[in-house]
């Protein structure tokens, strides 16, 4: 697939289609971590911005922002927001020489998602050089633990309701139609489109061999309409969860 040509086509309807983490954090993590990183001297990079959605959270706690992304379409929306302290930048994150100006801090919000594994690897490596020795990134990326509890709880919700779990409709489980070294390897089929999920382990060693330090690794928690349609009364927490990976360069 190609990407750009992709991204642009989505970038008008973008708002509406993509799945918005910022305002579906349930425990609003994300914006602690940002409270954390904030200084208003310090320099920061938004990798694949998308149309922005970002900014609200992010510009009003660094000096200077940089948001690049694969679609200059998507790129010229986020630029109408109006804030004075981004710049932009059309880049592929994928390319191995991509350069970006150094920063303090970055965030990656579901974007090392691509079903070809190594590039996702080349994404978490280039914010890795983008960043000062001792700089710091967050990054969301979809948690493969999720997927096998949400198909779990599906399971169990049949059960509760007298149904055999062979009565689910295949679409319900679309999410393992790939292989089995696939599904080990975290592609996930969503919505047709199969997207990279990880374990908390595969983060370990992943982040490590790309040169970071591991922090921590936290459940950005989501609501369980995230995953069904109608949800019964007594399907509450633990509820379905990104990886939200904070992380910092070593050297």
């Amino acid at each position: 697939m190609n990407e750009e040509s992709h991204w642009n086509t989505i970038a008008p309807s973008y708002e509406d289609e993509i799945f918005d983490v910022f305002k579906s954090d349930k425990q609003g993590k994300l914006q602690d971590y940002f409270n954390i990183y904030a200084d208003e001297s310090h320099a920061a990079i938004d990798f694949g911005c998308g149309v922005g959605k970002a900014f609200e959270y992010i510009a009003p706690r660094f000096k200077k922002i940089l948001a690049t992304d694969i679609s200059s379409e998507c790129l010229d929306i986020a630029k109408r927001k109006g804030y004075k302290n981004i710049t932009y930048k059309q880049a592929d994150l994928t390319n191995p020489k991509a350069t970006f100006p150094k920063a303090d801090f970055a965030v990656c919000v579901n974007v090392a998602i691509l079903p070809e594994i190594e590039k996702n690897y080349t994404i978490i490596k280039n914010v890795k050089k983008s960043l000062r020795v001792e700089g710091s990134a967050i990054f969301v990326i979809p948690s493969l633990e999720s997927v096998m509890f949400s198909s779990w709880r599906l399971i169990d919700w049949y059960k509760r309701e007298g149904r055999s779990p062979s009565k689910i409709p295949a679409s319900e489980l679309a999410y393992f139609n790939g292989s089995k070294t696939d599904i080990i390897q975290g592609k996930i089929s969503i919505d047709g489109v199969v997207t990279k999920h990880y374990s908390a382990s595969e983060i370990e060693v992943v982040f490590q061999q790309a040169g970071f330090t591991v922090i921590s690794i936290e459940k950005l928690e989501y609501d369980w309409n995230t995953e069904f349609g109608t949800v019964p009364s007594w399907m509450k927490s633990p509820y379905p969860w990104d990886w939200l990976v904070e992380c910092r360069r070593k050297k």
